[in-house]
């Protein structure tokens, strides 16, 4: 039973140091993400421009279409590419994402195997730019990324989609950590709300320490049956030092930061969010109060490296000792 299942009362969740959303909003976001720092982070493609100036692993960009006649130019753009990833610069929750993880012929094929044709790619281009899966509806761009190779060792515990590390970053210190792993009931996307499973990570280790999905504990992967608990993120310390370093890069003081983990190219970051949501209390069973209330309390912690903010949060926000 979760923490949030278990003590409904709002004064109890409080004591526990469960952060609510109007707590998240009024002390945290509105505090310390300026507004004018927010298209850095919700145009996936000013992310991608500046994570690259900063030096920041990124998924290689393809191309960028923009307007309908090179929606319908998309092959020349695509080239003889076999794999690859095409979703809307300003879309959210996964939507919109198509991945290509193969050509025959005249055919793409997607990550669930179904085969679709140039028009049917055309037409998803065309459904971006529109805004159908943008932010509010407006119109947006369209990024072909190459296709990211999940790590072997994460073989069986995500269902078709990439498994991603979320890390909450608060002053530059990775405070709370989880892995979304996609299931049938969320169509191949990370999204917990869609059905995903979130794995809470301890922060020490990169040890996996309980398992949700629906806000229910789980102990094994709903569609392969994976043992959940077994989990480990390998080149765990490169994931929060890139992690911790998106704060100076992006001016955000509290932001989700979403990192894959290419087995060719290591860990790279995905996307940025500036109002993550909350449910990686629940996959990890505990509040995130009382870590951002010890950072808040550093009177120092804007003069600590990278380095520094790691082994600080590795040391106070540790579930295992080894």
């Amino acid at each position: 039973m979760s923490l949030l299942s278990k003590y409904s009362n709002p004064f109890t969740l409080m004591r526990l140091g469960i952060m609510g959303m109007n707590q998240r909003n009024v002390n945290y976001i509105g505090r310390y993400n300026k507004r004018r720092l927010y298209p850095l982070v919700d145009n996936k493609l000013l992310t991608k421009k500046m994570a690259i100036e900063h030096k920041v692993n990124v998924p290689h960009l393809v191309g960028a279409v923009r307007n309908q006649v090179d929606a319908q130019n998309i092959v020349s753009i695509i080239g003889d590419r076999k794999e690859f990833c095409i979703k809307p610069a300003q879309g959210s929750g996964g939507k919109g994402i198509l991945v290509i993880t193969g050509r025959e012929d005249k055919y793409f094929i997607k990550a669930s195997g179904q085969m679709i044709n140039i028009h049917d790619l055309r037409r998803h281009v065309s459904n971006i730019l529109a805004g159908l899966f943008s932010l509010g509806g407006k119109p947006d761009i369209a990024l072909i990324e190459d296709l990211i190779h999940f790590d072997p060792c994460f073989e069986g515990y995500s269902y078709e989609g990439v498994p991603d590390t979320r890390v909450i970053v608060f002053q530059g210190f990775p405070v709370m950590c989880m892995m979304r792993l996609s299931t049938a009931a969320s169509d191949g996307k990370a999204n917990l709300h869609q059905g995903a499973v979130g794995v809470g990570i301890d922060i020490r280790t990169g040890r996996a320490v309980r398992a949700v999905q629906h806000n229910e504990p789980i102990e094994f992967h709903p569609d392969t049956n994976k043992d959940l608990y077994k989990l480990q993120v390998p080149q765990w310390d490169d994931v929060l030092h890139l992690a911790s370093s998106c704060y100076e890069m992006s001016g955000l003081g509290y932001i989700g930061t979403d990192i894959v983990l290419d087995k060719f190219k290591g860990p790279m970051l995905l996307e940025l969010n500036a109002r993550p949501g909350m449910a990686i209390q629940t996959a990890n069973n505990a509040g995130l109060i009382p870590r951002l209330r010890l950072v808040e309390a550093l009177t120092r912690r804007s003069n600590m490296s990278v380095e520094a903010k790691v082994a600080f949060a590795k040391k106070h926000f540790g579930v295992y000792n080894s």
